[in-house]
């Protein structure tokens, strides 16, 4: 089966490069995909979970903000914070999101409410990121 490249990078590390059948990716727009043989392609990302597909399993990715690039058979992900599905604490996620909630739920005026938001947002994906990766079968919790 015909392959692309997958590199995914942060300012602080080379996440993951492998060889792939599939990318899916949280896009500004949309979430979007690309197989072998894609066009060249440009697109900012938003939090979410990015997925890739490789020896038939399923695999999953935090972003939160980036890019993701396309060109001659490689994806490269320039995300501000990517974390594997297998790196990621729960248990610190959950608590951010209630953090986050509780916050939320005193409507202070002090607060930076969308900065409240954003780590709402950026906990709840690494959350579901981690869930969709046990139902997968490819991340214990």
């Amino acid at each position: 089966m015909a392959q692309l490249q997958l590199e995914i990078v942060t300012p602080d590390r080379l996440v993951l490069s492998e060889p792939v059948e599939y990318v899916g990716a949280p896009g500004y727009e949309g979430e979007f995909g690309i197989l072998p043989g894609h066009i060249p392609f440009l697109s900012a990302l938003q939090v979410g979970n990015l997925y890739y597909k490789s020896g038939g399993k399923t695999f999953f990715v935090f972003v939160a903000g980036g890019f993701a690039e396309v060109s001659d058979n490689k994806v490269t992900i320039l995300a501000e914070v990517a974390e594997k599905a297998t790196e990621i604490d729960v248990e610190r996620a959950r608590k951010a999101r209630e953090r986050a909630e509780q916050r939320l739920a005193k409507q202070q005026e002090n607060i930076d409410n969308a900065r409240v938001q954003a780590a709402l947002a950026r906990a709840m994906a690494r959350v579901s990121c981690r869930s969709r990766a046990k139902d997968a079968g490819t991340c214990e919790m």
